[in-house]
């Protein structure tokens, strides 16, 4: 069986997996698959989970906030700000929905941040106009 070679790659991780037979990911156009000496292509991959399976029958997932692939003479290489792969697809999801869970967090504290600094920049021109001061 032909086989590839997948690279992770992040900011601060790096990760090669040797002996892969397989990769199922999705990107804009939906789901598709690789095997070993596909042409080459490239994508942006969607926030979710892919998987992989190793040349001994194994799967894993492989969760991300999207990223991009590259695939090159048996070569796949995939970046992202971050990513985690298992073989347990149940801890991966609920590792996933968590990441997800608290980024939407922080998204909402720094709109909120933002809706405070909008605010008080406006009251700041509305007293600096009362004051008879012209921008």
């Amino acid at each position: 069986m032909k086989v590839f070679t997948l690279h992770l790659q992040s900011a601060t991780q790096y990760t090669p997996i040797e002996r892969v037979v397989s990769f199922v990911g999705a990107d804009a156009s939906g789901s598709f698959g690789i095997l070993a000496d596909h042409m080459r292509m490239m994508t942006a991959l969607n926030y979710g989970l892919a998987r992989y399976r190793l040349e001994n029958g194994d799967w894993y997932y492989l969760a991300f906030p999207g990223g991009v692939l590259y695939f090159v003479t048996n070569d796949l290489y995939i970046s992202s700000r971050r990513f985690l792969f298992d073989s347990d697809y149940q801890r991966i999801s609920e590792e996933l929905m968590q990441q997800l869970l608290e980024e939407e967090q922080s998204l909402q504290e720094i709109k909120n941040s933002l809706n405070q600094l909008e605010q008080g920049m406006f009251r700041r021109l509305w007293q600096m106009q009362r004051s008879g001061v012209h921008l």
